[in-house]
């Protein structure tokens, strides 16, 4: 996966949320939100837990933290759960 894709989370705490890629190293991709996980500190990710989708976003443009979380607002917006509804236990809300 390049550097700037939108990616699916398919797996694991963050599963169904949108991220961007921000970097890779051999087996493994470093994805953020802007959010839960920031540009300055990445969450390593096997690929293979992720669907890419086919919107890849210039990295030049993707500075900050504010920028990626506006720019993935059309996928529902970062930490946003696309299916399963609110990740939140009832009882503590």
């Amino acid at each position: 996966m390049e550097i700037g894709r939108v990616v699916w989370s398919k797996s694991g705490h963050d599963k169904h949320s949108f991220y961007m890629v921000v970097g890779t190293d051999g087996a493994r991709v470093y994805i953020a939100d802007g959010k839960r996980r920031k540009l300055i500190k990445p969450k390593a990710k096997n690929p293979i837990h992720l669907s890419a989708t086919r919107t890849l976003f210039e990295p030049e443009t993707v500075k900050t933290d504010k920028r990626l979380r506006d720019l993935l607002k059309q996928f529902g917006g970062p930490g946003t759960q696309t299916k399963g509804g609110d990740e939140r236990c009832p009882k503590r809300m």
